[in-house]
């Protein structure tokens, strides 16, 4: 298993998202170099991505100031972090930074995320998850036209997907090799889109490229719109939660430590050719274990400590009744399986949301 070269500089985009924020923390711990770029849009609260960013920063200063503390003469070697507040939409902006900085492996994390946005703000999805990623793969492109002494371009380009890419497949466990063509969301649509585009640009271009299906994943600093958050919102508002399909649905629920750790034994291991002339590779990074909503709420309510007032409604319209990952080839090519239970998960989310909102 390789480990991560700290010597390489890493374009995170979406740094100040969920799962931005966490792989960048992890890299700088490693001594990584990190450049974020991020719009920093109000999708939800901005304030949580401003904590993001702030944490992040405080692990560059708690790197240096123990390189100190320890006597180590080479505090330059420590993790760092640059942040760019951009827009994917604008080629500009992301040339720019490409030519600035040079990024050796590009995470592209940032995106319009959400099934049911999806259906009354159609644009976003369309600049952020299509536009935006082109521009992405552009800029890729270009970085070999831009070959120096001690940079020879991207090495590998490791992307965001999504388990929405399966639809209503019935088949279970989702498996990468399953037909994926029949989205019933936009946000799916754009998803599967990302990897068409992604593997066109590894044939025509060289572009090492990996896409990973994330599979519901959560934790602390998580996203407001992911149930979880907004079940413990409603609950410690005294407010019902609006639980749907009257509660007969599954997730495969992964935990954000279990994502970036996955994510850290990809990024140095670009694909080898897949016999089609293509460096590309998808795989699927869920905990392989499909949980009840009911039994999320349950373990939701003894972590709080407080029994929710419910209200059961039909199914939404974009929503799927299960998700479940084969993480076979996971386990194959990197010796990893997510394995965070969902309980754990969910204590150590409610034990950060009552820090962070200040509840005794």
């Amino acid at each position: 298993m390789k480990t991560i070269d700290a010597n390489k500089t890493y374009l995170i985009t979406g740094a100040a998202g969920f799962i931005g924020y966490h792989l960048s923390k992890r890299l700088i711990e490693a001594g990584a170099r990190v450049i974020g770029f991020d719009n920093m849009n109000d999708y939800y609260d901005v304030s949580l991505k401003e904590e993001r960013l702030r944490l992040i920063n405080k692990a560059v200063e708690d790197a240096k100031k123990s390189a100190v503390k320890n006597a180590d003469s080479s505090v330059e070697s420590c993790g760092s972090f640059v942040f760019i507040k951009g827009n994917l939409k604008n080629k500009d902006e992301v040339d720019k930074a490409f030519k600035e900085y040079k990024p050796d492996i590009v995470v592209n994390l940032a995106a319009q995320a959400g099934v049911r946005y999806s259906i009354d703000h159609p644009d976003s999805y369309i600049e952020s998850n299509l536009i935006g990623f082109f521009n992405i793969l552009e800029a890729c492109r270009h970085s070999y036209d831009n070959k120096t002494e001690d940079y020879s371009g991207v090495e590998h380009l490791v992307y965001a997907s999504s388990s929405s890419v399966y639809g209503g497949n019935t088949k279970v466990p989702f498996s990468t090799e399953d037909k994926v063509d029949e989205p019933v969301s936009l946000y799916a649509a754009t998803k599967k889109s990302n990897e068409l585009m992604a593997h066109a640009y590894s044939k025509l271009y060289g572009i090492p490229a990996t896409g990973l299906r994330f599979f519901t994943v959560y934790g602390p600093l998580g996203r407001p719109d992911m149930a979880l958050f907004k079940f413990t919102d409603k609950i410690m508002a005294g407010k019902p939660i609006q639980i749907y399909n009257n509660g007969d649905m599954k997730r495969d629920f992964t935990y954000i430590d279990d994502i970036v750790t996955g994510i850290l034994n990809i990024l140095p291991s670009a694909p080898c050719d897949n016999g089609k002339g293509a460096r590309y590779k998808v795989y699927n990074i869920g905990n392989n274990h499909p949980e009840s909503l009911m039994d999320m709420v349950t373990f939701l309510e003894e972590a709080l400590g407080v029994t929710a007032t419910k209200e059961f409604l039909p199914m939404q319209a974009g929503d799927v009744y299960q998700t479940y990952a084969d993480v076979t080839e996971l386990q194959r090519d990197f010796g990893f399986k997510p394995d965070t239970t969902l309980k754990d998960g969910i204590n150590s989310f409610v034990r950060w949301y009552k820090d962070y909102y200040k509840i005794g």
